[in-house]
């Protein structure tokens, strides 16, 4: 058996997840975050709900309840398959207080916390340029 230097682990690392390739598993996570439920998700429990662009990294935990009134238009399926896939990631924590009823809380980790900041991005980035999008469709549309 051969023993691998620092700088090929290196390498075969870098290999093993590169998203250009059809067989990396990078792919599958790149697939879920982005996802709209997903950037949604983590820019609500990032605390920047608001329609500001402040920058606001002050996560905050949520209540399932608290989030399927702010996520217009998910469904209760949606939002509960969502929910588990982050916390299967390790994106997010789900939190279980044994009161009457079960109070259950969902929070960013400190890797769901990083992810936040770039889905946060993107979707200031969307609100931003939506007016220009959506002209640019009509021109295209009318030609």
């Amino acid at each position: 058996m051969t023993t691998m230097k620092a700088a090929q682990r290196q390498a075969q690392a870098r290999e093993e997840y590169n998203a250009f390739l059809a067989v990396c598993p990078s792919r599958q996570l790149l697939d879920r975050i982005s996802d709209k439920w997903v950037v949604l998700i983590l820019c609500a429990l990032g605390g920047d709900a608001a329609q500001r662009p402040v920058a606001s990294d002050a996560p905050r935990a949520m209540r399932y309840s608290e989030l399927a009134r702010l996520l217009a238009g998910v469904s209760q399926k949606m939002l509960t398959q969502t929910l588990r896939a982050l916390e299967r990631d390790g994106l997010l924590t789900r939190t279980v207080t044994p009161t009457v009823p079960v109070t259950v809380t969902y929070e960013l980790t400190d890797l769901g916390l990083s992810l936040h900041r770039t889905t946060r991005e993107m979707r200031y980035w969307a609100q931003a340029h939506m007016g220009e999008v959506l002209a640019h469709r009509d021109e295209y549309d009318a030609s």
